[in-house]
């Protein structure tokens, strides 16, 4: 087989290495993969050339949630670098006054010493209705928040509220893109990725059945077959 192009994987907010697990199993045997660390900056533009000083000269780039909004920057940052894209359950647009208000609401919290309360109220907004009695799938999403820690969730939030309107440039982007998301994502709905798909020349979308806002980690089967296609 020969020597694929290397495949950067951004994961989502309070996320660690740990939501892509399966992808990396699955997908080792068509590229090398790296998980970028995403909690060193509070400016969407800064995280994106963090990320990308640190990247291979060109590579795949997939990100989920806040890392669709960060795989977006790079784009901005550095499209000739990035030869496949793979957008998962984000959307191009920029937060509402609504959804900045939450988080300034969720630093405030974090500030005062509340930020293991953070995990249990997101749980609704990402894991499956049906799913919120999986103790292992919980779990693993609260592990994710220790790992990212009361500090780095404040510097993600500030990135995510400093986030542009990606639609303009969704047009401009060239490279094989994939968008997914799961049918029951309450946090980033599937019209957000239908918006995308439509705006991208030739994107593909993958709506995944019975699935919420962690899809890597609640149908991984369906995500590998996915991110399989669009790697071959």
């Amino acid at each position: 087989m020969p020597v694929s192009l290397p495949l950067l994987l951004v994961p989502g907010l309070t996320c660690s290495a740990r939501l892509y697990a399966p992808q990396v199993a699955a997908l080792w045997p068509f590229a090398p993969i790296m998980v970028a660390d995403h909690r060193q900056d509070d400016h969407i533009d800064a995280v994106a050339r963090r990320i990308l000083d640190n990247a291979p000269p060109r590579f795949s780039l997939a990100g989920l949630s806040m890392g669709g909004y960060i795989a977006l920057a790079m784009m901005r940052v550095a499209p000739e670098r990035i030869a496949r894209l793979a957008l998962l359950d984000t959307s191009a647009r920029a937060d509402t006054p609504d959804q900045t208000a939450g988080r300034q609401t969720q630093i405030a919290m974090t500030q005062a010493g509340r930020y293991a309360e953070i995990p249990d109220l997101s749980m609704p907004r990402y894991v499956h209705r049906d799913r919120q009695n999986d103790a292992a799938l919980t779990g693993l999403v609260r592990t994710m928040a220790e790992e990212t820690g009361a500090d780095g969730f404040i510097r993600q939030l500030k990135a995510i509220m400093s986030r542009p309107d990606s639609r303009p440039m969704l047009s401009a982007i060239r490279c094989p893109t994939l968008v997914l998301v799961g049918d029951a994502d309450a946090a980033t709905p599937p019209d957000l990725a239908r918006e995308i798909a439509a705006g991208i020349p030739g994107a593909r979308l993958v709506v995944v059945p019975d699935c919420a806002h962690l899809s890597t980690l609640e149908q991984p089967e369906a995500v590998n077959a996915a991110l399989v296609e669009w790697l071959k």
